[in-house]
């Protein structure tokens, strides 16, 4: 089986390093938290299948920011896997691992990233031919020293991670000194509280400082 998720797309993910995940209410509310987002200097986003908006939404960002990375989570079904790629997502994510919704991705030919927690739940993603893995939920889980637990056993395979799940400001880098971290995603740029009240000059405000974190890391990497 082939990669679910292309070379191309890693390295996009790995360029951006930060995932903005939200989702909204409405479809109006989606565009401007995306706007926002890109304001900031955040390129790729999340939007989670969690309200009845949410497609819409997709359909919407896909529209009005060709530019940006617009990926879909919380994908459960193989229904969704079609309708998230007739929106226009460029990617797909989900909390757990399913074979159905994996082939039904392959099918698609929508890029698939599934969610794995466990040694188990890792092996199984390779024998289906994965290479790149969303860890979820990372804090939960045991955070950074976790995923290192977790990667070494398996660091002959080349997965790349995109730890979700409890990542906020305050430990980005944490993940990102990672080198089997492509990219991280979280909600803490554009919480749900800040959609709500249509904050959008805080979520921009938050993607700056999420942006200037990623660039902080990045010159220390080089010094």
């Amino acid at each position: 089986m082939h990669n679910a998720f292309p070379n191309h797309l890693i390295e996009r993910l790995e360029s951006t390093r930060v995932v903005a995940g939200f989702s909204t209410e409405e479809v109006d509310d989606a565009v401007a938290t995306a706007n926002a987002l890109y304001d900031g200097g955040i390129d790729a986003l999340e939007v989670t299948l969690r309200t009845p908006a949410a497609i819409d939404g997709i359909r919407a960002i896909a529209e009005a920011r060709p530019e940006m990375l617009v990926g879909v989570g919380t994908i459960l079904t193989p229904d969704q896997v079609h309708q998230v790629k007739d929106a226009g997502a460029a990617f797909g994510v989900a909390p757990g691992l399913s074979p159905q919704v994996i082939q039904a991705a392959r099918d698609a030919e929508l890029p698939f990233a599934p969610g794995v927690m466990t040694p188990s739940d890792l092996t199984q993603a390779i024998e289906l031919g994965l290479r790149f893995v969303k860890l979820f939920p990372a804090e939960a889980a045991g955070g950074k020293d976790y995923l290192n637990s977790l990667a070494a056993p398996f660091a002959s395979y080349g997965i790349r991670y995109f730890p979700f799940g409890g990542v906020k400001n305050e430990n980005v880098a944490d993940y990102l000194s990672l080198p089997a971290v492509a990219a991280v995603g979280g909600t803490w740029i554009a919480p749900a509280s800040m959609i709500a009240a249509r904050d959008w000059a805080g979520i921009t405000r938050r993607a700056e400082e999420a942006r200037a974190t990623v660039e902080r890391l990045a010159l220390s990497e080089v010094a």
